[in-house]
């Protein structure tokens, strides 16, 4: 059984906060901008000074077990 749903609901955003990814991950904020800067988790989307996530992206990561990403450019 997953831990992820990946079942889209109308009511679920495409795009995750930081909030909602470190909900997911059972981790903090600061540690998703850790993973993410690393190049450990899929790159989030920069949306002027918002700094978002896809849902899809995410929990297919999550799915294939976390692998690296490759190194993440700012």
């Amino acid at each position: 059984m997953s831990a992820v749903s990946t079942a889209e609901s109308p009511t679920s955003p495409a795009l995750l906060d930081v909030r909602a990814v470190a909900e997911m991950l059972h981790c903090s904020a600061r540690h998703v901008y850790r993973l993410a800067d690393a190049g450990r988790m899929p790159p989030p989307l920069r949306l002027g000074a918002l700094v978002r996530w896809s849902r899809r992206a995410v929990e297919d990561w999550i799915e294939a077990g976390c692998p690296s990403q490759g190194r993440a450019e700012r």
